[in-house]
């Protein structure tokens, strides 16, 4: 059985070894994973080849920035001025380049970088024509590469509003422009953001207040430390629901009208601003005891600590001695002037007569917890008769009550601008997309954003930083890798615990025959059982004849034995009958 138990294990682990290097297959998602495919792979993103995409004629903007002449064709500087801030730091004098990114670049890449830091800087591209919110989505979509991290400071993007008088003035782009939406992250100390804010215009008193979405439930903070290119992407649909993605990957999404503060629109009654709560309203659950006297033993200025009555002063207690004294061995410096620095004085040190006694100076008693001591006194806390509640205003209808059901239909987009304040510099910002088309969005991203991503994973390590990436996106691998692992293992310690079982086994049969040690036999069949009985009883009568013919054998050699040594008694009587002390004690004779 052993055996053919352990025929059974070594084919299943010939099998599982066949199938381990054939790889894992999901023909549902049509993925591989096997070193021969992310071999393949590797060689793929060695020959990753970049060309800038064909310009897509539904799209509002794509800008790729590999030509760099948009910086004088599109792109408009601000010549404007901060206001509120001082002259010398209120112009928008922050450096734009149009350059490569300086870690793994793609051949013929290039991006918008903020060269500066501690500068303001401001810089925006007109739309090619303005993005009306009406039954399509609204998609915005664009990469950043903080190259030397971020200390503090944004990389988000403002989609600027349509002017009443027409085409904006984007010379004059500053940081009170308006805006519909704002997107995009920022940082500041360990406070990490990702901003979706957009201006919602009152649609009775056509007041615009800013709303913020709820912050992303997902860690955002590597994107600020790694040094990577980041995808981000804001989709918002006429439904009123809204997604932001970051790297492909869902990070916040929710509706315009639930979750935003401070929300789209206002309650329908409010606190009543007239209403004030009466003078004879008392809201005091508890008072203190009218009726309640302080103790006349009650002494309130008692210490809280108090000298302990029974200290004694130590024997040999040196009362005259000071604890300090002048350092006798000091020397007044000879560059010491009194009249500048005043009368020299020895440093003072310890008192070597008080190491040697249980103290110096003044003596006095320690002090311990007062028993006499009560604090201040109150009168117990009784129910307050007269409590009639917390008070509350009463509710009235809110005359600035409105409802819309479409916020999402904002005031329309006519330009993107960047206007930034930031403590890092080296900020490139990238393939920039505003569409009503998600799936060119998706498809803009894979011609530009994915193959970075590629070319950055080579440059990373081989083919095991490769299975850990692809793994990554794809976390059901880690169950099939766990299994993997955990089938050999249980075969091969099954095997070997059987292989241990059949050593013992074996071993001791061996010992057994070797000692002649008695071992069980075998069952015997049904059918051959009574003849084996009868074998047994005729082997025993013959045994039994044997030892009783043996016995007699025996009875008559002792006998033969006893006779002789009779004779060889009576021998030795007649020889020694005048020596002999006492009478031979002679055997007794077996019958």
């Amino acid at each position: 059985m052993a055996v053919k138990w352990r025929f059974k294990t070594l084919v299943l682990l010939l099998v599982l070894g066949l199938l381990i290097p054939g790889g894992v297959h999901c023909e549902d998602e049509e993925v591989s994973v096997t070193e021969e495919s992310v071999e393949n792979e590797e060689e793929e993103v060695e020959e990753v080849v970049y060309a800038t995409p064909k310009m897509l004629p539904d799209a509002y903007l794509m800008e790729t920035f590999d030509d760099a002449t948009t910086m004088d064709t599109t792109w408009v500087r601000s010549q404007a001025k901060k206001e509120g801030v001082d002259d010398d730091i209120a112009k928008y004098d922050g450096l734009w380049s149009i350059e490569a990114a300086e870690r793994l670049p793609l051949t013929g890449d290039r991006g918008l970088v903020l060269k500066s830091k501690a500068k303001h800087a401001a810089i925006s591209a007109h739309l090619k024509k303005p993005f009306v919110f009406s039954n399509k989505p609204f998609i915005v979509q664009y990469e950043v590469n903080l190259q030397n991290g971020q200390e503090c400071g944004g990389a988000y993007i403002k989609l600027l509003s349509v002017a009443d008088s027409g085409r904006l003035d984007l010379k004059n782009f500053h940081d009170k422009t308006p805006y519909t939406i704002m997107f995009g992250p920022d940082k500041c100390g360990n406070d990490f953001k990702l901003h979706f804010i957009f201006r919602h215009v009152n649609p009775l008193t056509k007041e615009i207040e800013e709303k913020h979405a709820k912050r992303p439930k997902d860690k955002i903070e590597e994107p600020f430390k790694d040094k990577k290119p980041h995808l981000y992407t804001l989709i918002i649909r006429p439904d009123n629901s809204y997604e932001i993605l970051l790297d492909h990957e869902v990070v916040n999404k929710g509706s315009l009208l639930e979750d935003f503060t401070p929300p789209v629109n206002p309650p329908k009654e409010i606190d009543d601003p007239e209403d004030f709560m009466p003078e004879d309203w008392d809201e005091r659950e508890k008072i203190p005891d009218p009726e309640a006297t302080k103790p006349d033993d009650w002494d309130e200025d008692a210490p809280i600590q108090t000298a302990d009555p029974d200290a004694v002063k130590p024997k040999g207690w040196l009362d005259d001695e000071p604890e300090m004294i002048p350092d006798p061995s000091a020397e007044k410096p000879e560059d010491w002037d009194d009249e500048m620095d005043g009368e020299w004085e020895a440093a003072l040190i310890n008192n070597p007569i008080c190491s040697e006694a249980p103290g110096c100076g003044e003596w006095k008693a320690p002090m311990i917890d007062n028993p006499n001591y009560k604090g201040k006194w109150r009168p117990e806390m009784i129910d307050n008769p007269n409590y009639r509640g917390k008070w509350k205003p009463r509710r009235i209808p809110n005359p600035d009550y409105y409802e819309d059901l479409e916020p999402y239909k904002m005031t329309s987009i006519d330009a993107v601008g960047i206007e930034l304040w930031s403590m890092s510099d080296n900020i490139l910002f990238d393939n920039i997309i505003i569409t009503d088309s998600v799936s060119d969005a998706f498809q803009f991203a894979q011609d530009t954003y994915d193959l970075k991503v590629m070319k950055m994973e080579r440059g990373q390590g081989g083919l095991i930083q490769r299975i850990i990436s692809y793994s990554n996106k794809n976390p059901w691998l880690y169950a099939i890798y766990t299994l993997l692992v955990a089938i050999p293992v249980v075969l091969i310690f099954a095997f070997c615990c059987a292989e241990s079982k059949d050593s013992k086994e074996d071993a001791s049969a061996a010992e057994k025959k070797k000692t002649d040690e008695p071992t069980a036999d075998d069952p015997i069949p049904d059918e051959d059982k009574e003849k084996t009985e009868g074998d047994e009883a005729a082997a025993s009568e013959e045994e039994a004849d044997k030892e009783q013919a043996n016995d007699e054998e025996e009875e008559e050699e002792e006998e033969d034995a006893e006779d002789d040594a009779e004779e060889e008694d009576e021998k030795l009587d007649s020889e020694d009958t005048s020596t002999r002390t006492s009478p031979r004690l002679r055997k007794s004779r077996k019958d």
